[in-house]
């Protein structure tokens, strides 16, 4: 009990001594150090012609665009690109900068998203928006440093994701629904999987979000590419996107059929699928031997069951220990969402490694508890989640295999959740 209580005392000691003008100058320019050379590593590999990744395909595309190509054609049985129209819409303005110029501005991109995260996350973990303890912004970051660095790497777009979403849930705090709701549909006009948080918007009733959600999807995903394409293709687009990605299968989910149900899927569709079936886990790979991973050789019927059930299970428990609106706080609130991100991660069919960038929210809220002297309970549970995280480091692949990313999000889903649930039963606020 001592332990307990010491360690978030030092933690904080620690943190005062860090905090103020210095503090946050150093954390800063640490920031900036990181970002610049994850970017400038993508525009080397452009300058020495080494391979480009996602980067290549997000100039082809806008090339296509531009050129008034088709945007979604088939190649080797899946699409090429696979994000909805409007992406291929900004691309094709991107584009026009060449490659190397469309490289530096997604760079760009990233690195914006980047600061804004941590920065939004740490005003929803305190509730404030100058948060002076350099600790919310620097170890969120840290404990996701590897997925950050996956998103330049790669060329993709889930830091900016974060950002909005983020974004979006400190306007639902301020009441300003009209813009928390055309920032998730920006969000999930890019890449679809956002728009899970509907779903959530019509439990707490945020009617006026909904509807500038709705307002703003169909207008970036038909009305905005119709003014440029002419509205039948704009249709067709649309058509064809939905159709090849709203698909699954015994085989594929989307357009990934090498990649569904491989260790690169943390989600709990693929984890689930290569546990409970006999699929290779490591199709992607060329030439390989077939890795299999099951403990089980159940039907993909009886496995669609088990993770409709899970998934169930999941939502009911995020939906038990939601609080009253009457009885919301603003730290109860940055634990809401924080559970909305990590549920989301875990549910969306598709869940690869730098989706999980966004455990950059989770992680603040986390610290801040801790910060707080709070944190005893949520640390049992973060622990564990952490070592999970790190076998991903030691064994990238071999831990990956069995779902670590999956279940180190599970694991920090069940602490916030029973985190959340004590503020619930005694009705008094988290943080004093």
């Amino acid at each position: 009990m001592r332990d307990s209580i010491v360690a978030p005392n030092t933690f904080g000691t620690l943190n005062q001594r860090l905090s103020g003008s210095l503090g946050l100058r150093t954390m800063l320019l640490i920031f900036i150090a990181a970002a610049t050379v994850f970017s400038a590593l993508p525009l080397l590999h452009y300058f020495r012609g080494g391979h480009l990744f996602d980067y290549k395909l997000w100039y082809d595309t806008g090339k296509h665009v531009l050129a008034g190509d088709e945007i979604f054609f088939f190649r080797s049985g899946k699409y090429d690109f696979m994000y909805p129209p409007p992406c291929a819409l900004f691309l094709g303005g991107a584009s026009l900068l060449g490659q190397g110029g469309l490289i530096f501005l997604l760079v760009a991109i990233n690195s914006a998203a980047w600061f804004c995260s941590a920065k939004l996350s740490a005003v929803l973990a305190t509730a404030h928006r100058y948060t002076t303890s350099p600790w919310l912004y620097v170890l969120p970051s840290l404990l996701v440093i590897v997925y950050i660095w996956s998103s330049y790497h790669l060329g993709q777009p889930n830091l900016a994701l974060l950002a909005l979403m983020i974004g979006a849930f400190v306007a639902l705090r301020e009441e300003r629904e009209i813009f928390a709701g055309g920032l998730i549909a920006t969000a999930a006009a890019i890449k679809a999987f956002p728009v899970i948080a509907i779903i959530y918007l019509l439990y707490r009733r945020y009617w006026t979000a909904i509807a500038s959600l709705v307002v703003a999807l169909v207008f970036l995903l038909l009305l905005l590419p119709a003014s440029f394409r002419g509205f039948e293709r704009a249709w067709r687009d649309l058509e064809k996107w939905s159709a090849g990605m709203l698909k699954y299968s015994e085989v594929s989910v989307a357009q990934r059929p090498m990649r569904s149900y491989t260790w690169k899927n943390q989600s709990l569709v693929g984890v689930s699928n290569r546990l409970l079936r006999h699929v290779d886990a490591d199709a992607a790979s060329a030439p390989h031997q077939p890795v299999y991973v099951n403990f089980a050789d159940l039907k993909f019927p009886v496995v669609n069951t088990i993770v409709i059930a899970f998934a169930l299970v999941l939502g009911t428990i995020f939906v038990a220990v939601l609080p009253q609106r009457g009885m919301r706080t603003a730290e109860s609130d940055a634990i809401e969402f924080a559970l909305l991100l990590l549920l989301i991660l875990m549910i969306t069919p598709l869940s690869f490694g730098y989706f999980f960038c966004w455990l950059m929210l989770p992680f603040a809220v986390v610290t801040q508890r801790v910060l707080l002297g709070k944190g005893s309970a949520i640390v049992w549970w973060s622990l564990p989640a952490l070592a999970l995280l790190a076998l991903g480091l030691i064994f990238p692949r071999g831990a990956q295999l069995y779902g670590n990313t999956f279940f180190a999000t599970l694991l920090l889903f069940i602490g916030l959740a029973t985190d959340l649930l004590d503020f619930k039963r005694t009705g008094q606020p988290i943080a004093a």
